[in-house]
């Protein structure tokens, strides 16, 4: 899926549209996507000036947004503003390396179950092949 097809499957918009490209996709259970870290990004202004670092929460709010692209795929469905994906929980994160500028953000995200609008995921950031973060993700699908 290039940039046009993402935009049709998130709600989000620059400056929090976090995935570039997606690489794969198998509805109903893993996606590979990835984010192109740039010095651009407008948080690397104050995290941290002196060490550009990509913060944690975005690295998780990243594989979040791969999670609900593989959501909408799986529904053969795309956004509407009649409804909403949450986030709902994120357990046992784990933080291995810093994501930093000029580094390609690779997400893997599996579908764990889905049961009455909740989604549980399994999910992996990495830089060059290396974990840079993982997580047990949930979201949960709300009309509005």
């Amino acid at each position: 899926m290039d940039i046009h097809e993402i935009l049709e499957h998130l709600p989000h918009r620059y400056p929090f549209l976090l995935v570039d490209r997606v690489v794969e996709v198998v509805p109903g259970e893993r996606i590979h996507a990835y984010k192109n870290v740039t010095i651009n990004e407008p948080f690397f202004i104050g995290h941290f000036p002196h060490h550009p670092v990509m913060p944690g929460v975005l690295i998780m709010e990243a594989l979040a947004q791969a999670a609900g692209i593989l959501s909408f795929k799986t529904l053969e469905e795309k956004p509407s503003p009649d409804n909403v994906f949450y986030f709902a929980g994120i357990d046992e994160a784990r933080f291995k390396r810093p994501v930093m500028p000029g580094d390609r953000l690779d997400l893997f995200v599996t579908i764990e179950r889905q049961m009455r609008g909740i989604w549980k995921y399994t999910a992996e950031a990495k830089v060059d092949g290396q974990l840079a973060a993982s997580a047990k993700l949930m979201c949960a699908k709300r009309d509005l």
